[in-house]
């Protein structure tokens, strides 16, 4: 996954974290990327990138989450970057498409937001989830369908995420 591997690098190193908080993940994220050429595989154990979609609708006033089979939260959209995703924009519109059942979405040129969380996911091992948040639009009057990956969709009022979708409630929908 040397092509991923390069976007990640190229990506963080251009983005303009919005907080100091962000910085330091930003930072933290680079510092793994020079560190693990193979920081973008999910066999990376101590921690792996993975790509993530905060789905809005046209309006811009709901969100989509997924009811999460392993970990029984409301989250966004995303995933594991899959060895045929040659940039991290690329696997976060794959997911959020094959999750949502959703043609036709629209993705953020740069990500809005990275979150690092500690998880066990698919190899049973704990890790690390080093995440790239992006803005995904879906068109007007887009019907979600509940996927393999996911016990449930909904659409969610932005002012009513739960708390666990960290970036959602102050996230800049003006982009």
């Amino acid at each position: 996954m040397t092509g991923v591997h390069d976007d990640a690098v190229a990506v963080l190193s251009a983005w303009a974290a919005p907080t100091p908080d962000q910085s330091a993940i930003r930072y933290a994220l680079l510092t793994h990327l020079a560190a693990r050429p193979d920081a973008c595989e999910r066999a990376c154990v101590p921690g792996h990138l993975t790509a993530s979609a905060l789905v809005v609708d046209a309006a811009g006033e709901h969100a989509l989450l997924t009811l999460h089979p392993r970990v029984g939260r409301w989250v966004q959209l995303g995933g594991h970057i899959e060895p045929e995703d040659p940039t991290l924009q690329a696997a976060a519109l794959r997911e959020a498409t094959e999750e949502s059942g959703i043609d036709g979405l629209t993705i953020s040129a740069a990500p809005v937001h990275l979150d690092v969380h500690p998880l066990t996911c698919s190899l049973g091992l704990p890790t690390h989830h080093l995440d790239v948040r992006y803005l995904v639009r879906a068109p007007a009057g887009a019907v979600e369908v509940v996927s393999e990956e996911s016990v449930d969709l909904r659409w969610w009022p932005l002012a009513e995420l739960p708390d666990d979708v960290a970036f959602g409630r102050s996230l800049d929908l003006s982009g």
